[in-house]
């Protein structure tokens, strides 16, 4: 089962990511715009990820018991909730938030570390 503790952990080991407290829980960032990959909601047992809007009712529809969206907060962002309980293993935390993180960073940041590939590959 994963933590927050694994979560903090992978989300700062990305290139050029930091914490910065956001709306009162941790939020993880990419790059010095800061854009944000990934949240710990208040209860520690949820993170929130970005994830393209058409990819998420494929992803809810074949895993509920993982990924959900809080409704009336998450319906108008590219992002997903998921439940850090329901995950496989460590390695499948890993490839979401890495996953997430090449969609928040920056080009340059991109272009620094070809070895995360690009989302999809």
């Amino acid at each position: 089962m994963a933590t927050s503790d694994d979560v903090r952990r992978i989300a700062l080991s990305l290139p050029g990511a930091f914490e910065k407290l956001a709306w009162g829980m941790p939020t993880f960032r990419a790059g010095q715009g800061g854009r944000v990959f990934a949240s710990l909601d208040d209860d520690d047992q949820v993170m929130g990820v970005k994830c393209p809007k058409e990819d998420r009712d494929g992803l809810i529809a074949a895993e509920p018991e993982k990924f959900f969206l809080r409704e009336g907060h998450d319906d108008g962002y590219a992002w997903i909730r998921v439940r850090l309980g329901a995950l496989d293993d460590e390695d499948e935390l890993r490839a979401i938030l890495a996953d997430s993180w090449r969609q928040a960073a920056p080009r340059k940041l991109l272009g620094e570390h070809p070895e995360l590939g690009r989302p999809g590959e």
